[in-house]
């Protein structure tokens, strides 16, 4: 709770400092999201709207089809522009390939910033507001590591991951969580090279209930026998359960991130061991208090101290904590969760 505590103070520091730009005319901002399906960003955009409303800012918002969809935010960027948007907040599909398009933007004077998901590289961007992605694998792999005790030697892990592309969110928790297990994750910079015997596999969900389940039958083609599955998402991570429960499987320890309601909800109910929350609606309420100074004096927002982005905070949460890994019960998830 400490993480969120400093987070949260952070957010009402950059709120007092910002000089709330309600008297400013025009001022108008663009959120541009993976989907507009997934409950994180549909939080995500409740949060940006509604302080939107609150400083005076017009706010257009935009998705892709699916998460992956580079395409479509390319085109909301060049709208945007065109628009005469002051600011854009973006969570990219394509961390790095949306780079010389938020450049045109940053080029034509306005502000760019990353929530959730980082741009590769981080400065491409004039700010990111998110989790720190690391630290929430990190947490859910030690969790795991802690519950297996002496059998994590003989684990057999699949990993579940976003997408090819691997954009950012996706390698960070993903090396966050092979960390966390104490395993050599090769190149932190990607995931898939690693060589230690107790992962059977990496494969791609696209961050939803449907990918999760034919991620989880593919690996359990490879290795019936895998015992921890770590997903990128809460979504992914029902489908796993759904593919495990239809082959039988039982026992098997899922980890994931998010923190939305109907995770938490599965934490509760065993479906996921333990899941690291996040808090998309401070992320874009962030944001748009950025964007609404930004236009008030050209200031722009800075970094969390000794980070290169402005941490939102996590939380592990999980009903059978372990010792020398912090978190919350399900009951607390349940008072901060979204979705």
């Amino acid at each position: 709770m400490k993480v969120i505590t400093k987070a949260l103070l952070g957010a009402g520091a950059l709120a007092l400092s910002a000089g709330i730009a309600s008297a400013q005319d025009a001022v108008s901002a663009c959120l541009i999201t993976k989907t507009d399906t997934n409950p994180f960003f549909v939080k995500m955009k409740e949060g940006a709207e509604a302080k939107a409303a609150e400083l005076g800012v017009t706010l257009k918002s935009y998705a892709g089809k699916i998460d992956g969809d580079h395409e479509s935010q390319v085109a909301a960027i060049e709208a945007c522009v065109a628009d005469g948007a002051k600011g854009i907040l973006i969570t990219a599909s394509d961390t790095k390939a949306i780079v010389d398009s938020v450049k045109a933007a940053r080029d034509a004077g306005v502000l760019v910033i990353a929530l959730d998901t980082p741009l590769d590289p981080i400065d491409a961007a004039d700010a990111t507001f998110a989790t720190d992605n690391f630290q929430a694998g990190l947490l859910i792999g030690q969790w795991a590591n802690a519950t297996l005790g002496a059998e994590a030697a003989n684990a057999k892990i699949a990993l579940l991951d976003l997408a090819i592309s691997q954009p950012s969110v996706d390698v960070l928790r993903d090396q966050g969580f092979l960390t966390g297990m104490g395993i050599d994750t090769a190149d932190i910079a990607k995931w898939g090279d690693e060589s230690d015997p107790r992962i059977v596999g990496n494969e791609v969900t696209a961050g939803n209930e449907e990918g999760g389940l034919k991620a989880m039958e593919a690996l359990l083609a490879k290795d019936p026998d895998i015992n921890v599955v770590y997903t990128i998402n809460e979504p992914s991570a029902a489908g796993a359960f759904e593919a495990l429960k239809a082959a039988g499987k039982e026992g098997v320890l899922i980890v994931s991130v998010d923190g939305g309601c109907p995770g938490v909800a599965d934490v509760k109910d065993g479906v996921i061991g333990a899941t690291s929350q996040q808090y998309p609606l401070l992320m874009a309420s962030l944001g748009i208090e950025a964007i609404a100074k930004f236009a008030a004096d050209g200031t722009k927002p800075t970094p969390t101290e000794g980070k290169d982005f402005f941490d939102t905070g996590v939380a592990l949460i999980t009903d059978k904590p372990v010792d020398g890994v912090e978190s919350i019960d399900t009951a607390k998830g349940t008072e901060l969760c979204w979705g």
